[in-house]
């Protein structure tokens, strides 16, 4: 299967980073190239794209798409919270702007095999880089129930998080759970089917919470916004595009934190461009319903 990923917002991404011919710039999750695509065209002539992505077919499909940029772009093949040892390995000390776009690409939700999406029956993976030993498998069978618990209550904010990590559990001592239809009609017999009526599918925000807790997402993003600041020059942008409340919370959180906190001439580190999150036209929603959630947030360097 071709990697295709929609960008999203791709317009206001651009004139959000304030990009120029000669810009060092870092595309931290870059899928299919879709945003880097258009980026690396406004910093010809002189300019560098680094592209990072833990995902290998990530990295392959975007080493066709740039291949007509040549020695303009460097790709690397790791998660975006190693940013400062690919720019170390680059040879680059500072850059001129910095894009994330957090989260499940479409790529990885329509490869049925690598387990992400509940509308398609696969083993029950997950992983972002498959050179990780943790899969959604191993957590729904290892897990105690209080684990499961938490997990799908605070990263999936499902108010059945109790009942179905009690039937996950209960399941699992008459056979293991190996695939995602296994997994999704356990939710569906854990939720009462009066709350199964209208809204999203049952199963969703079950399979977010394990995703994000296999690919440990939300601590790695915790701490990779602080060293995408540490990195940008001055007047550098970062801008980081997320798909639901907790990531958003974060990069609101830790935009107003390294506003509020002082560099060493006690003035604020950065200053928040987008006092409120930028979302998709009504027009990109209508035509890629799948970026109804997304909200860009944008900080530049002081």
């Amino acid at each position: 299967m071709e990697f295709k990923h929609v960008p999203i917002m791709v317009r206001e991404v651009i004139d959000m980073l304030n990009l120029k011919p000669g810009d060092v710039v870092v595309d931290a999750t870059i899928g299919g190239a879709g945003h880097s695509l258009e980026m690396v065209k406004r910093i010809l002539p002189g300019g560098l794209l680094i592209g990072i992505d833990q995902d290998d077919e990530a990295i392959e499909a975007s080493k066709v798409r740039l291949e007509p940029f040549g020695e303009s772009v460097i790709l690397k093949r790791t998660n975006f919270s190693c940013i400062k040892e690919v720019l170390k390995d680059s040879g680059v000390n500072a850059v001129d702007a910095i894009l994330a776009d957090i989260g499940v690409s479409s790529y990885q939700l329509d490869e049925a095999q690598r387990g992400f999406s509940y509308m398609h029956d696969a083993p029950l993976d997950m992983r972002m880089d498959r050179r990780s030993e943790i899969t959604a498998e191993f957590l729904v069978n290892s897990l105690s129930k209080d684990e499961l618990e938490e997990i799908i209550r605070d990263y999936g904010e499902e108010r059945w998080a109790r009942r179905i990590s009690e039937f996950i559990v209960r399941e699992r001592q008459k056979k293991p759970i190996k695939t995602t239809a296994h997994l999704v009609e356990i939710i569906k017999s854990a939720i009462p089917a009066r709350s199964r009526r209208g809204g999203h599918h049952p199963a969703k925000r079950t399979f977010q919470a394990l995703r994000i807790a296999v690919n440990n997402e939300l601590a790695i993003l915790e701490k990779a916004i602080t060293d995408f600041i540490d990195v940008l020059k001055p007047g550098g942008r970062l801008a980081i595009i997320t798909f639901h409340s907790l990531e958003d919370r974060i990069v609101k959180n830790a935009f107003k934190r390294e506003e509020n906190a002082c560099g060493c001439d006690g003035k604020p580190r950065t200053r928040i461009i987008t006092k409120k999150p930028l979302v998709p036209s009504a027009e990109e929603r209508e035509r890629n319903p799948r970026c109804r959630s997304a909200k860009l947030r944008v900080a530049e360097k002081l």
